[in-house]
C-alpha cells in the first residue's frame, strides 16, 4: 500500500489572481446586453494574457454575422435553438451541439430567419476575431480586451452596474 499523495502548496495552475477557490457566476449575474446587429452578449471571463474569452452570445433570428477568422481556437456548445455556417449550411449546430474551430477557419454564423426565438451559444475564443469584407479585406479586429471594454460600456449604457465579469491577466 502506498502513502497518500500530499497536495503541494503550489499548484501547478495558471492562477486566478491569487484565488484559490472556485469562481461562480449565476446565469442571471451578468446582464446580456445589445451588441447590435440581433446580438446580445454576455461576458463570463477574460484572461488577457492568453487572449481568452468566455461568453455566452444570444443571435436573433436571421442574424448573421460578418464573415471571419480567429487566430485562435474557439469551442462553442448551443445552447438553445439552431444555427450553422453560411459556408456549411448542412452542418446545423443545434441544442447540445459542440462545435470546434481551429485558427484559421473562414465562417459567416447564421442564424434560420425561420426560427421560433433566439439561438444561444456559450464560446471560449483564443486570439483575435478577424472581420473581413466581401472581398476579403479586413474591417475590423475584435480581441480578449476590447471584448471587456466594450461589454464594461455596453453594460455602463444601458444603467447596469460595472459587471463582475472574472478577469486575469496583465493589470488585475
Amino acid at each position: 500500500m502506498t502513502e497518500a499523495a500530499q497536495i503541494p502548496e503550489q499548484l501547478p495552475i495558471i492562477p486566478a489572481v491569487g484565488s484559490k477557490s472556485a469562481v461562480h457566476i449565476g446565469d442571471s449575474d451578468l446582464p446580456f446586453v445589445d451588441a447590435g446587429g440581433g446580438t446580445h452578449i454576455q461576458v463570463l471571463q477574460v484572461d488577457l494574457n492568453q487572449g481568452l474569452w468566455i461568453l455566452k452570445t444570444r443571435f436573433e433570428p436571421g442574424c448573421t454575422i460578418q464573415k471571419h477568422f480567429h487566430t485562435g481556437s474557439v469551442f462553442a456548445v448551443t445552447l438553445k435553438g439552431q444555427w450553422y455556417y453560411k459556408e456549411q449550411p448542412d452542418v446545423v449546430n443545434s441544442p447540445g451541439s459542440y462545435l470546434f474551430e481551429p485558427a484559421g477557419s473562414l465562417h459567416t454564423l447564421t442564424v434560420p430567419e425561420d426560427q421560433e426565438g433566439e439561438t444561444e451559444i456559450w464560446f471560449a475564443i483564443y486570439g483575435a476575431n478577424v472581420n473581413l469584407d466581401e472581398d476579403g479585406n479586413v474591417t475590423s479586429l475584435t480581441e480578449a480586451a476590447g471584448v471587456l471594454q466594450a461589454y464594461k460600456d455596453l453594460c455602463a449604457a444601458n444603467g447596469h452596474p460595472e459587471p463582475n465579469v472574472i478577469v486575469m491577466g496583465e493589470g488585475h
